[in-house]
């Protein structure tokens, strides 16, 4: 899990909720007081076909709505992996080294591709 700054524009890690997490996911929505809760959507890189990832993130999110008071919005994260992957090799940390954090820096990538495009 991501958050961002007050400012909406800087993503930092939070942490690595296990799955299914909706109970954490909403405590930690509430103590930081979010006003919108940002989940990714995996799509295929052509973005045409719908998987069954992209089933569960519909139906993982959708079961978090009545857990929250604030909207919740589905967002392709079409290689957020790859490239938090490539910015934890780039500063150094080898793959073992990145398994326990891989999930949270790709939650940063999703978040701040989200508040770029926002803008």
């Amino acid at each position: 899990m991501a958050a961002s700054d007050p400012r909406r524009v800087l993503a930092s890690p939070v942490e690595t909720v296990a799955a299914p997490g909706h109970a954490r996911v909403a405590e930690l929505v509430a103590e930081r007081e979010a006003v919108l809760v940002v989940v990714g959507l995996p799509t295929s890189l052509s973005g045409r076909s719908e998987s069954a990832s992209a089933a569960m993130a519909r139906a993982w999110a959708a079961a978090l709505e009545p857990l929250v008071t604030v909207p919740v919005e589905l967002v392709d994260e079409r290689l957020t992996t790859v490239a938090a992957t490539a910015q934890l090799r780039a500063a150094g940390r080898s793959a073992k080294q990145s398994r326990a954090v891989i999930d949270q820096a790709a939650a940063v990538a999703l978040l701040q591709g989200y508040l770029d495009a926002a803008g």
